[in-house]
C-alpha cells in the first residue's frame, strides 16, 4: 500500500489524500480547496482542478467539511468519480449547504449548474453513524493480498461531525497480523473546547497521517482564552468602537456564541457588567445562522457542560443580545450603520481567515479606524489577508502598517489582537498526547497540513519522545 498526497503538504489547505491499496483500488480522504498562498502564482483554476488519477479510486472519505477539506469535491464529480462519498451523519447534514455556497462564491450563481451538483452529491452521499465499522466495496485483486477494506469514524472535536478516520484492511494470507491499520487525522479539535468533546486516540494504527496546524506551539488554556477574551472586549468597547472577529461560519462561530453566553449570563458577577448587559453581538452570515441551526439540532453531540446549560433552561446558541443578518442589503445596511452610531458591537463574519466573504466589508470600512478592534481566534494561512493584518498590524512592529483591499490601500489604525487558544485544532500537546495514548502505536507517521515550521516542531517531538517510529513529512 501506499499513500500519495495532493494536497495539503505545502501549507494547511488543500486536504486530499489517496490510500492506494492496490492498482485497482484506492480511497480519497477528503477533497479540500487551496487557499492563499497556496493557489500557485494565483492560478485559481489550475487548483480546483482534479489533474490526479481517479479511475482507481472506489469512495472518498469526508473528515469535515470545513472549505479546505471539501472544496473540490465539485470538481471530483465533474472529473467523472460516481463513487460513494462517506461522512457522519452531522458532516452528511451539513455538506450540502457548504458546497452550494462554495459554487455560488467561487463558481456560478447559476442555480441549474448548482442544483444539478448538489443532486449527484446526494444520490453519492452516505451517512454513518460514529464508532460503527462499515465495508468499503472495491475490485478483489488477485495479485494483492488484501481480503476487506472497512472504514470507521471516530469523534475528532474539531466541528460539527468531524472524524478522524481509522481504515482496515484485511489480509487473506495471515502472517505477523490480521490487517494493516491506517489513521487518518483530519483535523484535530482541541480538549476543552466548548460544545464538543476532545477527540479520544485509537487503541491502534500502523500509520498515521496526522495534521500539524499547530505543531510548533502550544493554546492558552480555556480559562485564560476566556479570561483574554473578556479582557479584549471591554478595552475594545471603552471608546464605543466595533470590535470585529472574522470566524468561519462552521465551528468558530458557534464556540464564540457559546463563550459570549456564558460571559453575558455571569455578566451581573462582573465590574463592567454594563457592557455586557447592553452590547449587541451581531453574526452577519447567513451560512453561521444555518450551521448554529444544525449544531442545536445535534445536540446529541454535545458535551456534557453544554447539555448541563440546556438542561437549566439556557441557550448556549440563541441569546437576547443576539442578532442575525440575512440578505446582503441588510449586510450592506448594517455597515453603514455601525459606521455611523456611537455605540459599541461585537460582529462575528465569514471568512475566518479573511480571504472573502462579509468580513471584507466590515475591514474595508473600519480597518483604519483606531476606536476599532479586529480579534483573531484561528490560523491565518500564508498568503491571506487575515494573515497580512495579522503581520502589519501588529504593535510590536510600530506604526505605518496597512494593506491592499479591493485594490484600495488601507492603513491600518485599528487595534490588532489574536487570542490563539479559540483555535478548533490541536496543538503541539494534544497532537503528541494522540500518539502517546494509543495502546499500540504507529510504526510509521506522515506529518501533513502545517507551515514547514510547524511540521518541522512536530518531527523532532515525535523523534525525541517515540525514537522507534519512522515519522516523515509528507511531500
Amino acid at each position: 500500500m501506499n499513500i500519495l498526497h495532493h494536497g495539503a503538504v505545502s501549507g494547511v489547505t488543500g486536504s486530499c489524500h489517496q490510500l492506494v491499496i492496490n492498482q485497482q483500488n484506492s480511497l480519497l480522504v477528503d477533497c479540500g480547496l487551496f487557499q492563499g498562498a497556496e493557489i500557485t502564482n494565483g492560478d485559481t483554476e489550475n487548483a480546483l482542478a482534479i489533474e490526479f488519477d481517479i479511475s482507481s479510486v472506489q469512495a472518498l472519505i469526508v473528515t469535515h467539511c470545513h472549505i479546505d477539506h471539501v472544496g473540490r469535491i465539485p470538481y471530483l464529480l465533474a472529473a467523472g468519480f460516481k463513487g460513494p462519498i462517506y461522512a457522519t451523519e452531522a458532516t452528511a447534514s451539513l455538506l450540502p449547504l457548504v458546497i452550494a455556497d462554495a459554487l455560488k462564491v467561487g463558481v456560478t450563481r447559476n442555480q441549474k449548474i448548482i442544483d444539478a451538483c448538489l443532486k449527484l452529491l446526494k444520490q453519492q452521499l452516505v451517512s454513518v453513524p460514529y464508532k460503527h465499522w462499515i465495508e468499503i466495496p472495491f475490485i478483489p485483486a488477485a495479485s494483492s493480498n488484501i481480503a476487506a477494506v472497512k472504514v470507521k469514524f471516530q469523534p475528532a472535536g474539531h466541528i460539527l461531525g468531524s472524524a478522524y478516520v481509522e481504515i482496515d484492511c484485511a489480509f487473506k494470507q495471515v502472517v505477523d497480523k490480521k490487517s494493516e491499520r491506517i489513521v487518518f487525522s483530519g483535523d484535530l479539535g482541541a480538549p476543552y473546547a466548548p460544545l464538543l468533546a476532545a477527540p479520544k486516540a485509537p487503541y491502534r494504527a500502523d500509520v498515521l497521517v496526522i495534521e500539524s496546524t499547530y505543531g510548533d506551539k502550544l493554546h492558552d488554556s480555556r480559562k485564560q482564552r476566556s479570561a483574554k477574551l473578556q479582557q479584549v472586549i471591554e478595552h475594545a468597547v471603552k471608546d464605543n468602537g466595533v470590535v470585529l472577529i472574522p470566524a468561519f461560519s462552521i465551528g468558530r462561530t458557534q464556540e464564540l456564541l457559546y463563550e459570549f453566553e456564558h460571559i453575558i449570563h455571569q455578566a451581573h458577577k462582573l465590574p463592567n457588567k454594563g457592557v455586557w448587559q447592553s452590547i449587541e453581538v451581531i453574526v452577519d452570515s447567513p451560512m453561521a445562522a444555518n450551521f448554529t441551526k444544525q449544531y442545536r439540532q445535534f445536540k446529541t453531540l454535545w458535551d456534557k457542560e453544554a447539555l448541563n446549560k440546556v438542561k437549566h433552561q439556557r441557550h448556549p446558541l440563541n441569546f437576547e443580545q443576539l442578532v442575525t443578518i440575512d440578505t446582503h442589503d441588510e449586510h450592506i445596511r448594517t455597515v453603514n450603520y455601525l459606521a455611523s452610531r456611537n455605540k459599541p458591537a461585537i460582529v462575528i463574519a465569514a471568512s475566518g481567515m479573511c480571504s472573502g466573504g462579509r468580513i471584507v466589508n466590515y475591514l474595508e470600512k473600519f480597518l483604519n479606524d483606531e476606536t476599532a478592534d479586529v480579534i483573531f481566534v484561528g490560523y491565518q494561512a500564508q498568503g491571506t489577508l487575515g494573515r497580512d493584518i495579522q503581520y502589519y498590524g501588529d504593535s510590536s512592529r510600530g506604526k505605518g502598517g496597512y494593506v491592499y483591499i479591493n485594490g484600495q490601500r488601507i492603513d491600518i489604525k485599528a487595534q490588532i489582537h489574536t487570542i490563539s487558544g479559540y483555535s478548533a485544532h490541536a496543538d503541539q500537546k494534544d497532537l503528541v498526547n494522540f500518539v502517546k495514548r494509543m495502546k499500540i502505536k504507529p510504526k510509521k507517521i506522515k506529518i501533513v497540513h502545517g507551515d514547514e515550521q510547524a511540521k518541522a516542531a512536530l518531527k523532532y517531538q515525535y523523534k525525541r519522545l517515540f525514537p522507534s517510529i519512522n515519522v516523515t513529512i509528507a511531500v
